[in-house]
């Protein structure tokens, strides 16, 4: 189209000429025409910049995602209407969900902790530092004060039970115990005879470990050991480990004894003392509350942890691909279950309600005579018959090297939509530049 405009500028020029050199020469009188005839106005070359163009929504984006993996849902269509935000597809995400589940629990433990250290001592802790301190002074009294006198008379009531022991195991058993042990022993061995002879009468029965002579001979046997064990060990008398043991407790009696009636020692007041020191600084620490230090280091935390849950969040958000703004889905190259790439464009969407003309072949020449704001006339060779009215909206500031030639891209916004306009249409643009509209 623009070729065809150029060739018929030439013609109309060259027509000029030709009138202009055969018209002075072909009258016998010049000078009588060239006063009767018209002058014609002088031809000049036309201002206008004309350039190919195509039809391009006014807004369109190719979507892609910034991460990996199988597609587990396709929630739009090719040529579907979607909405800005509106989810076009979804990857599998349990791994990134399970991160934000994990994260999430350790927003809430570090909400929790700054919460406890903010909160200081319970009453209960309180109450229970104050007993510790009443108890160190107390234990501190009674050191100073020394035993009472019941706890020395238990003390010698130890000492005297532990010392008739020895002399019991010195002195050997007496007569009388051993004239009980005898006769019990004798007793046992007549119960024994009786026993062995009821069991001798039936022990020919086929049942005989089934009778109740046969455990009353066991239980007269038992018996009759015990008592000749017993006696043996009164005739015997006390061994030296039963004389060891018995001087051992009369030992130990006698030192809780001297321990009670001895005065309170220095070392054992200063340990006291100490004690009621350290239960007071519990106390006072306990009822001084959280330390500045110790809440900064618990909100760091959970800055912390909420920074870890917001980088959760975008990774499970990076799963789904969404709609940056409100359009028609174009083209759509990928199905359930196939794997996608990070970065690599897989949804083409535009904004089909609005359109625009794109020219990149003005040459440095001809877009020094363009602005924005210039008026345009815009034709399509799809539709002859529409012609439409653009502007000058845009010039890209950067040309391009095409087979030699730098060329600009160039945006015309038109005053009307027509439903017959398709993406990508060739279109035809004679722009007007200031000043010569």
């Amino acid at each position: 189209m623009k070729k065809w405009i150029l060739i018929v500028l030439g013609l109309v020029v060259v027509a000029g000429v030709v009138y202009v050199i055969f018209g002075r020469g072909a009258s016998a009188t010049a000078s009588e025409a060239a006063q009767q005839a018209t002058a014609l106005p002088p031809v000049r070359a036309s201002n206008e910049v004309v350039a190919d163009a195509v039809v391009v929504p006014v807004q369109s984006a190719r979507l892609s995602l910034t991460t990996g993996g199988l597609v587990a849902e396709v929630l739009s269509a090719e040529g579907e209407t979607v909405q800005a935000g509106q989810v076009i597809l979804r990857l599998e995400a349990g791994r990134q969900a399970a991160a934000v589940a994990q994260a999430e629990a350790q927003v809430r433990r570090a909400e929790s902790w700054l919460e406890e250290v903010k909160a200081g001592a319970r009453p209960q802790e309180i109450e229970a530092a104050q007993a510790a301190v009443e108890a160190a002074q107390a234990q501190l009294a009674k050191v100073q004060q020394g035993p009472r006198s019941e706890e020395i008379v238990v003390a010698e009531a130890a000492l005297a039970g532990a010392q008739a022991t020895l002399q019991k195991l010195r002195e050997g058993p007496r007569e009388s115990e051993l004239v009980a042990a005898r006769a019990d022993l004798a007793n046992a061995e007549a119960q024994l005879r009786q026993a062995q002879a009821a069991y001798d009468r039936i022990k020919g029965s086929a049942d005989i470990q089934m009778r109740p002579e046969a455990l009353l001979l066991e239980q007269a046997t038992n018996a009759y050991d015990a008592a000749r064990a017993r006696l043996d060990a009164l005739q015997e008398g006390p061994g030296a480990a039963d004389l060891a043991a018995a001087r051992a407790q009369v030992q130990q009696a006698q030192a809780q004894l001297d321990a009670l009636q001895a005065p309170a020692r220095s070392a054992d007041i200063a340990a006291a003392q100490a004690e009621i020191r350290r239960a007071q600084a519990q106390l006072e620490l306990l009822e001084a509350g959280a330390r500045p230090e110790n809440v900064a280091a618990a909100e760091a935390d959970v800055a912390t942890a909420n920074a870890a849950l917001e980088q959760a969040r975008v990774a499970l958000a990076e799963t789904e691909l969404r709609a940056p703004f409100g359009g028609t889905v174009a083209s759509l190259d990928v199905k359930e279950g196939e794997q996608v790439a990070p970065g690599s464009p897989i949804v083409l969407l535009a904004d089909l309600s609005r359109w625009q003309v794109e020219t990149d072949d003005l040459t440095e020449v001809s877009v020094v005579r363009v602005h924005e704001g210039d008026l345009a006339s815009v034709s399509f060779d799809a539709i002859p018959s529409l012609e439409l009215v653009g502007r000058v909206v845009r010039i890209e500031a950067v040309g391009e090297n095409k087979m030699g030639d730098i060329t600009y891209t160039v945006i015309l916004a038109l005053d009307q939509f027509d439903e017959r306009l398709r993406w990508n249409m060739t279109a035809s643009v004679i722009i007007e530049p200031e000043g010569t509209q």
